[in-house]
């Protein structure tokens, strides 16, 4: 049995994730990776049990990282105002230094495969969860079906990056976002939120 190397796991999903963002799902061949892994195809099966499980891998490794990320100096306890911004913040610090896991985990949850991640715990949506209901209870925030204040609370923050990483406005002319631009919609959504 060959013995197993991390770094060699490492750039198998790295360069996974990339053709898949590249050339989508039906592009990712375990022939295919290999070859842009500089790998034999026999290599990835002693990670991965076939392509499903890589998908599947891939995709819960993407979601952890996103987990660390957006929630570092997160309280679920915290005040809704200050905790909505570092969400914002780390969010947008996250797609900036991985866009290409941002890239993936967008197309994997518009597909059929997230159907099978359902069941994992999610400390993610736990703590979102307790911050929003503790946000309500102290009359921070509106009661609103969730489906309103997603849409409300982060839509505007995920039009304003895709605006960025496309460098392009609706105009057409170049978009680039910065701190001041951010803060302007953030004080607008906040305006919506409140009860």
């Amino acid at each position: 049995m060959r013995i197993r190397d991390e770094n060699k796991e490492i750039a198998i999903r790295e360069k996974a994730i990339e053709m898949i963002v590249n050339e989508g799902f039906d592009g990712l061949s375990m022939h295919k990776l290999a070859k842009a892994a500089n790998i034999s195809a026999s290599t990835i099966y002693i990670y991965f049990k076939n392509r499903e499980d890589l998908l599947n891998q891939l995709y819960i490794a993407v979601a952890d990282l996103f987990v660390k990320e957006t929630l570092q100096n997160f309280d679920p306890e915290m005040d809704f105002e200050a905790g909505l911004w570092l969400q914002w913040n780390n969010r947008y610090r996250y797609i900036l230094q991985y866009p290409l896991h941002y890239h993936f985990s967008e197309q994997f949850r518009n597909s059929p495969l997230i159907r099978q991640q359902e069941a994992r715990e999610d400390p993610f949506r736990t703590a979102m969860h307790k911050f929003v209901k503790q946000a309500v209870q102290r009359k921070q925030l509106a009661d609103l079906p969730a489906e309103i204040f997603w849409s409300l609370a982060y839509g505007p923050f995920y039009i304003l990056v895709k605006f960025h990483l496309d460098n392009s406005a609706m105009s057409g002319k170049p978009f680039s976002l910065s701190e001041q631009k951010m803060k302007q919609t953030f004080e607008r959504v906040m305006k919506a939120l409140k009860p």
